[in-house]
């Protein structure tokens, strides 16, 4: 429990939620910028990561005060660190000019991620 008396369990859910929705908020200022201000060669890449942060974001906004056990918070922390991961990395190739390398494994923090949601969810 924090200092109010709130269980961590739903201070968790609540940080995981209020995440989502700096996220997906954030993907559509990228999306703008993207389209408006990125050279034509970075375009492509910024908006795939806007793309994923927003879906992203917008599920752990929506999925977040649904979770019950452990594991539906572990695999909403995979979803977001894989978003970060893979988001981040297609941004740092796009701006300057980095080696997206970490996306592969952000992507499969993001699929490992719904799969153990999808599991989590099927257990009730």
């Amino acid at each position: 429990m924090n200092a109010h008396g709130t269980p961590a369990f739903v201070v968790l859910r609540r940080y995981l939620a209020t995440i989502g929705s700096l996220l997906a908020g954030l993907s559509v200022a990228l999306s703008a910028y993207a389209m408006h201000a990125a050279e034509p060669a970075a375009q492509g890449r910024m908006l795939q990561a806007a793309v994923f942060a927003f879906a992203h974001g917008l599920a752990l906004t929506a999925l977040a005060p649904l979770a019950q056990r452990p594991a539906g918070l572990l695999a909403l922390a995979m979803l977001l660190a894989g978003a970060f991961l893979f988001c981040g990395s297609l941004l740092a190739a796009a701006l300057l000019g980095l080696s997206p390398m970490l996306a592969p494994f952000g992507g499969a923090l993001m699929i490992a991620g719904w799969l153990l949601h999808a599991y989590d969810r099927l257990r009730g």
